[in-house]
């Protein structure tokens, strides 16, 4: 099977041109998540992520950045963009109500394929929020495929949030390996908004074992 080269990726790709109303309402000082996924469905797993981050890490918000189309999955797999924001949205309604819980197609609007793309216009278009990368410990694992997976390390803080079946994995994982020196300890998890990166946190909460593939599996077995 092969990968995407996972070195930095090249800066003249990214969003298009033009003037665009990302739909999102945040201000200068926010401390703000950015949770990424094709949430193909969004499950209680999801939220149990988004929670944790929101609580440990002192967040004013997480934003569901849904993806058009994941470049490393299968897009037969995928259900409609709609669908899926649909689903997220009730999968965050799980994990926060009010005003804490983002749900967004602006990867669909900026036109942007790789999430290294999408969080440099992010980053671009909010001087002053203090964005924190969010990710499940399985997304850890296989991290270093990602295209600009170091350019993302160093363009934001991250947490990583434990999920089942991963745990080891996670913890070793190459990119762990290489940002090791950058990892801060989970009790000072709440600093992590106002670090410079590189900089990681790794946060254990009781874990919930859900995930998309074994509801899309149990949708296919029930004629859904």
């Amino acid at each position: 099977m092969s990968f995407f080269h996972a070195g930095p990726a090249p800066r003249n790709s990214g969003p298009r041109r033009g003037a665009l109303r990302d739909g999102l309402d945040l201000t200068p000082g926010m401390a703000v998540g950015l949770f990424g996924g094709s949430f193909n469905p969004a499950h209680d797993g999801h939220a149990h992520v988004a929670e944790t981050a929101l609580r440990r890490l002192g967040l004013d918000r997480v934003v569901w950045l849904v993806s058009p189309q994941n470049p490393l999955k299968d897009a037969r797999e995928s259900a409609p963009l709609a669908d899926r924001m649909a689903s997220a949205a009730g999968a965050a309604k799980l994990a926060a109500s009010g005003p804490s819980m983002i749900i967004s197609d602006v990867e669909t609007r900026m036109g942007t394929q790789w999430t290294v793309d999408t969080l440099r216009a992010l980053v671009a278009r909010h001087p002053g929020v203090r964005f924190v990368w969010l990710m499940g410990s399985d997304n850890l694992a296989s991290f270093h495929k990602w295209r600009g997976w170091t350019d993302i390390a160093r363009l934001m803080p991250m947490a990583v949030i434990a999920r089942p079946g991963s745990l080891l994995d996670s913890r070793t994982a190459p990119a762990a390996a290489r940002f090791a020196g950058a990892r801060v300890p989970s009790e000072r998890a709440r600093l992590l908004p106002d670090l410079e990166a590189p900089a990681w946190t790794y946060l254990t909460a009781p874990l919930n074992p859900r995930s998309s593939t074994a509801l899309r599996q149990a949708a296919k077995g029930s004629g859904a």
